[in-house]
């Protein structure tokens, strides 16, 4: 196992929480990881991405809940979200497969089998992980991620963004953003884990290249469940009653087809994790204690 090393942050970790750069083969990648509560049995290790625009912070409130169920929880910015590197202006580094190839690499650095959560663009990259290469994991859960491309009205909003970043600089992106309205209207990087300050602070670490590259294959992401259908894991679908980016039927469906466990986060929108964390975590362990080994 690759031997983590501190950093400082301006993203404080949850209490019992260490912040860190994990070192892979393809590079260190910005890492919040949280042990098992002390005096509880751990069932297991879980490594979380997460969804465009987002960030490793986005699973903040998830932590302690989880640990207290017995699970260590490693929670990840992929290449070019907020504090892990990537190129600003070279889009290349950031093709699905490339993502997909990081998150095998991060999952070799942690060295263990590993149930794994992808929110959102985060669910999409997990999947192109999994088509490459399942054995690292013991289940994937697909967090607020659908079935292929996202919506139209969502389309619209990745447009918008492109648009903007093609004549402004990040900073007046980000004033654009935030005088667009309050951040639980706008949404996006407006909303997250974090004071104002600290969200204007992971936009800003967000590299450019990143934000287009990922946003063009949210906009034509094709229909890959079939593929993922004949890999041998357990599947979970997890999402909030109500979702913008892909509608719950979507959802709902592609449950099916994986034959998946699917859990429906009551009061909850695309971000279960942070509009009800207690009730996600809850989905999140019940599947998990429900194939505490891997596949064999």
């Amino acid at each position: 196992m690759t031997r983590p090393t501190t950093s400082s942050t301006p993203f404080p970790p949850p209490p019992g929480a260490r912040a860190y750069a994990l070192r892979t083969a393809r590079g260190d990648f910005a890492v919040v990881d949280s042990p098992v509560a002390a005096g509880v049995e751990e069932r297991g290790v879980a490594l979380l991405l997460p969804g465009f625009t987002g960030s490793k912070e986005d699973f903040h409130h998830l932590h302690g809940p989880l640990a207290a169920r017995g699970y260590r929880m490693v929670a990840v910015d992929g290449r070019g979200q907020n504090e892990s590197e990537g190129p600003t202006d070279d889009e290349s580094p950031y093709a699905r497969e490339e993502l997909a190839r990081d998150v095998l690499a991060q999952a070799a650095a942690l060295g263990t089998p590993l149930h794994l959560v992808g929110h959102s663009l985060g669910g999409q990259i997990a999947r192109a992980a999994v088509l490459l290469d399942h054995s690292p994991f013991r289940s994937f859960t697909l967090m607020s991620s659908g079935p292929a491309e996202i919506s139209q009205s969502q389309k619209l909003r990745v447009k918008l963004l492109h648009d903007a970043l093609a004549v402004m600089t990040m900073p007046e992106v980000w004033e654009a953003i935030v005088a667009m309205g309050p951040p639980e209207e706008v949404g996006g990087p407006a909303r997250g884990f974090g004071d104002p300050e600290q969200l204007r602070l992971r936009w800003l670490n967000h590299k450019p290249a990143q934000l287009l590259a990922t946003g063009r294959q949210l906009c034509a992401e094709p229909d890959r469940v079939a593929e993922l259908a004949a890999v041998p894991l357990p599947f979970h679908v997890l999402s909030g009653a109500r979702d913008d980016t892909w509608p719950l039927p979507l959802l709902d469906e592609m449950a099916v087809r994986l034959r998946a466990d699917r859990t429906v986060v009551p009061d909850a929108e695309h971000s279960p994790n942070l509009d009800r964390p207690l009730a996600t975590a809850a989905g999140l362990a019940d599947f998990w204690d429900r194939h505490p080994r891997r596949p064999g």
